[in-house]
C-alpha cells in the first residue's frame, strides 16, 4: 500500500492480524451495510468497511466487536478498488466474503425527463461498481491460500419488480441479477460461492422517503412500511457462514406490507 492509500485507512488495531474470516462490505457506513459489518463482527469476522464519508466509516470502525478497518473508496473507479483489497489483505492476509451493497438511486421522474448523467452515474456505481469489487475478490480468492470465498450481491427487490419512474436503478438491479448467475457458474471451479440477496424497504438513508410517500403504479403517493435493517444483516450473516459446498442463490427479505406482492 503507497503512503497516500495508507492515509486513506484507519484501523482499529496495526497489530498484525490473528487468523479468522474477513468480510470486505460495500457501503458500510449506513444502513444495510453498517448492520452486516456489526452484526459480522459480532460474529468474530474481521470487517474491511468501505465508502464514499469517512467520518460514518470511523464511527461503525468504533462499533464493531472485532478487527475493523475503514477505507474510503468509490467503487466505480478501478484503481481505489483494487487498492481496497490491497489494503484488506495487507491487514488481515485474505478476502473470504464480499457483499457487494454500495449502491444509489436517481429521482423518480419520466425516462425522457431523466438526465443522462444520473443514468451514467447509476450505471458507474451500481453495476460497474459491483463487478470491478467482484473482479477484485475473484483475483484474491483465487491465489489465497486456503483459495475461495464467498460474494453476495445486494439485489434489491427491483431486480424482480420495478418502481414507477426508476428506469436507471431497475435495469442495473436487474442487471446484478445476470452478474450474480455468471459469477456463481464461473466461481464453481474455484471453491467461490456467489449469491444474490433482494432487500424489501430496509430503513436506511435511501428510503427514508418511503415513510412520507412515494409514487404507485396507480399514480398515487403512498407511504409504504419499512423493516429494520437488523433483520436483514443476520440474513446475510446466514448466508456468509454456510459451508463452501453450500448456496443461497437468491434471498428475498423485505418489509412484510410493503406492495410488492400482488396488485399492491
Amino acid at each position: 500500500m503507497t503512503a497516500q492509500q495508507a492515509a486513506e485507512t484507519g484501523a482499529a488495531s496495526n497489530d498484525d492480524a490473528p487468523g479468522g474470516r474477513v468480510a470486505v462490505i460495500t457501503g458500510g457506513g449506513t444502513g444495510v451495510g453498517k448492520a452486516c459489518a456489526l452484526s459480522l463482527s459480532q460474529a468474530g469476522w474481521q470487517v474491511v468497511i468501505c465508502g464514499r464519508r469517512r467520518e460514518l466509516l470511523d464511527d461503525v470502525v468504533g462499533l464493531c466487536a472485532s478487527e475493523a478497518l475503514a477505507v474510503t473508496v468509490d467503487v466505480s473507479v478501478p484503481e481505489q478498488v483494487d487498492a481496497l483489497f490491497a489494503a484488506a489483505t495487507d491487514q488481515f492476509g485474505r478476502v473470504d466474503l464480499l457483499f457487494n451493497n454500495a449502491g444509489m438511486a436517481t429521482r423518480p421522474m419520466p425516462v425522457d425527463e431523466l438526465p443522462i448523467d444520473d443514468w451514467m452515474a447509476t450505471v458507474a456505481v451500481n453495476l460497474t461498481g459491483s463487478w470491478l469489487c467482484a473482479r477484485a475478490a475473484f483475483a484474491h480468492m483465487k491465489r489465497q491460500r486456503p483459495s475461495g470465498g464467498r460474494i453476495i450481491n445486494n439485489g434489491s427487490v427491483s431486480a424482480q419488480t420495478p418502481r414507477p419512474y426508476s428506469s436507471p436503478y431497475t435495469a442495473t438491479k436487474h442487471a446484478i441479477t445476470g452478474l450474480t448467475k455468471a459469477l456463481s457458474l464461473e466461481g464453481r471451479s474455484h471453491a467461490i460461492t456467489v449469491g444474490q440477496i433482494d432487500i424489501g424497504n430496509a430503513e436506511s438513508p435511501l428510503t427514508q422517503a418511503m415513510a412520507s410517500g412515494v409514487p404507485q403504479p396507480d399514480g398515487s403517493i403512498r407511504a409504504e412500511p419499512l423493516m429494520d435493517a437488523d433483520d436483514v444483516a443476520r440474513a446475510v450473516l446466514y448466508m456468509a457462514e454456510l459451508p463452501a459446498d453450500a448456496n443461497v442463490l437468491t434471498m428475498t427479505v423485505m418489509a412484510n406490507g410493503m406492495p410488492l406482492v400482488g396488485r399492491g
